[in-house]
């Protein structure tokens, strides 16, 4: 089926609807789990899929170094490749290349960087990462674009602003030259925390035209007040009924407030990540099962969970798997977080469709007061 976008329902600036790709539908707002290097970490596909997920992230910038998008393709796609057969997103991989790349050089034709793995020299340039994202058999590819830190200077963020613009049209012209296979690109707003600049890169993206548009280069520095403001200034510049993704984002309170705000899709690795480090997501806020407090606790995170690990299992089990370093303890938690975040999208997507999402944001974060751990 090809790309498609509905609107079902909005409260306020809440929306929820669904996005239609060729290997299925997904609900918003979304939550992608992050399968960057093809893979969940520690989580088969049918456990990712049974905590509600509709559609996954992948990475271009990992998965071009190792195991090459041209061997991906030969062995089928990377649906086919992982073993998920429902929707895919692919980051361009502009992030990674700032993050995790030495030596890096960014000119007008590509950023030329060295591995992180081996230290071997790379090209990226938009038409490179687009083909890449082709060779992967994304439904959704993401442009190219130049990510910095913040703080920075106006000079500079808008240097990267206008060169994320230039490579967006080149990778517009890329993805367009391809047969017609039903699948997507977005556009990526950049422009820091200088809300002129947001709202001229979005509207410049608009002018280009995508099927949907990201905000990209939050979550790098600056403050969750900070983060919130600069939706607030792009989002209008946005197009109604196209999807919008904030990137890289985030906590359930920021997936939550962003909600509110106008966004339907979110990727983030908290999830996994504080699940390997012994920290569960619940209802009631997170949950540190290191601590001592829990070596004697017969309840579960939730007696109430739809998600059976969440359920089922003991705290002082869970403590005892954390404080052991048995990996069971780290799949568990990885997969507890992630049901969590999708209960959570799942109940803005409900409290939305009945217009109740000012009542459902305020019950949600009443929950989280009463948490064992303080308020992230």
């Amino acid at each position: 089926m090809a790309f498609s976008f509905r609107l079902i329902a909005t409260d306020g600036a809440a929306r929820c609807g669904e996005i239609i790709t060729p290997h299925g539908p997904v609900r918003t707002p979304a939550f992608m789990p992050v399968g960057t290097q093809a893979t969940v970490k520690g989580l088969e596909p049918e456990t990712v899929r049974e905590t509600g997920a509709d559609i996954l992230l992948g990475n271009t910038y990992h998965l071009m170094l190792r195991p090459g998008a041209e061997r991906i393709a030969a062995l089928g796609g990377l649906h086919t490749f992982m073993r998920w057969p429902h929707a895919i997103l692919t980051d361009s991989g502009g992030f990674q290349v700032m993050s995790l790349a030495t030596l890096r050089k960014i000119e007008e034709r590509c950023v030329i960087f060295r591995s992180h793995l081996d230290g071997a020299t790379f090209e990226l340039s938009p038409e490179r990462a687009v083909e890449i994202q082709g060779l992967l058999g994304a439904d959704i590819s993401m442009q190219l674009d130049e990510c910095i830190r913040l703080p920075a200077e106006r000079a500079e963020i808008e240097r990267a602003m206008q060169l994320s613009l230039r490579w967006a049209e080149r990778s517009r012209r890329t993805f367009d030259a391809r047969p017609a296979d039903g699948r997507a690109l977005f556009g990526i707003v950049q422009g820091g925390d200088d809300p002129a600049l947001r709202i001229e890169s979005a509207r410049k993206l608009v002018d280009i035209g995508f099927e949907g548009y990201a905000i990209g280069g939050l979550a790098v520095g600056e403050t969750a007040e900070v983060m919130r403001a600069t939706i607030d200034a792009t989002v209008p510049a946005m197009p109604v009924e196209r999807p919008r993704y904030l990137m890289g984002v985030g906590t359930p309170e920021d997936l939550l407030e962003a909600v509110a705000r106008g966004i339907d899709m979110f990727d983030c690795v908290m999830p996994t990540r504080n699940g390997r480090h012994g920290v569960a997501f619940t209802r009631f806020g997170p949950i540190n099962l290191k601590n001592a407090r829990h070596a004697d606790d017969p309840r579960p995170l939730d007696e109430e969970s739809a998600f059976p690990a969440t359920r089922d299992y003991a705290r002082a089990y869970l403590h005892h798997l954390v404080k052991s370093n048995e990996s069971l303890g780290a799949v568990l938690l990885s997969a507890i977080n992630l049901a969590y975040y999708q209960q959570l999208t799942a109940g803005m997507r409900t409290a939305i469709a009945a217009h109740r999402f000012g009542e459902f944001r305020a019950e949600t974060a009443a929950q989280w007061v009463r948490g064992d751990l303080p308020r992230f």
